[in-house]
């Protein structure tokens, strides 16, 4: 995988965050949802299309263990956008669920 791949799956999975917190954002929030709902999609779009791009170029077994870091990127914007509270066990909870993408990969 070169460093833009890499960037590639970066950016896809950002795509996919950014939409989950747009929609969390909408549901949550005063003043017009349409603006809020459009720029999801907008964003999770681009980052499908960026998926499937990769998907065309990599196995689905190597590319899927990327989707953990979704997980992770999403707690971080969810703290800093939404101002969420993030405990440890929340933290600890995202981990397990992280090792175990891991371990299925590697299988």
């Amino acid at each position: 995988m070169t460093p833009l791949d890499f960037l590639l799956v970066l950016v896809s999975e950002t795509c996919s965050v950014a939409g989950q917190i747009f929609f969390k954002h909408a549901m949550g929030g005063k003043g017009p949802r349409g603006a809020k709902i459009a720029g999801g999609v907008a964003v999770m779009t681009v980052g499908f299309f960026l998926w499937v791009g990769l998907m065309s170029k990599f196995e689905l077994s190597y590319l899927y263990p990327f989707d953990g870091l979704n997980r992770i990127l999403l707690m971080i914007g969810a703290s800093i956008f939404l101002k969420e509270k993030m405990t440890l066990n929340l933290w600890m909870g995202v981990g397990l669920i992280c090792a175990g993408v891991l371990l299925v990969s590697r299988s």
